[in-house]
């Protein structure tokens, strides 16, 4: 099973911002589109960062007044991509390994979409559940 199969399940809209936007305008996007991660692009749409609630929640440790602050300063600038055609089990022990939870998709020099742990771990159950229900039946009809 690829990223190309949670594309196609969940879609590919994917929320930006730009660098010059504060904490405070990301954290409501974050919230009003019920999302955990924004990815932080160029003028040319280029991939530059992503900024993540957790990304927050540690600059706002320093204080409120870290909301006012751009996304440039807290948002982590070296972004793990994945592809279409990376593996789920691939991309799994990637984000595993990493400690992140969210993956642009990048084809062709373009974002795709966005993966999230939540993503991968949804498609490998409902992968495993299927062979197991195959196994099942393969084993009553034997």
């Amino acid at each position: 099973m690829s990223v190309a199969r949670i594309l196609a399940a969940k879609g590919r809209d994917v929320v930006t911002t730009q660098p010059i936007r504060t904490l405070r305008e990301v954290a409501r996007m974050l919230t009003d589109h019920g999302i955990g991660a924004v990815v932080v692009t160029g003028a040319d749409g280029g991939v530059l960062g992503i900024i993540s609630e957790r990304d927050i929640v540690r600059a706002v440790a320093d204080g409120p007044a870290a909301l006012d602050q751009p996304v440039s300063r807290y948002m982590t600038p070296k972004v793990v991509t994945v592809c279409e055609t990376d593996t789920i089990d691939s991309i799994m022990d990637t984000m595993t390994s990493g400690r992140f939870r969210h993956a642009p998709v990048i084809e062709s020099g373009r974002i795709a979409g966005i993966v999230s742990i939540g993503d991968v771990v949804k498609h490998r159950v409902a992968a495993i559940e299927t062979e197991h229900r195959a196994l099942r039946e393969y084993i009553a009809t034997a």
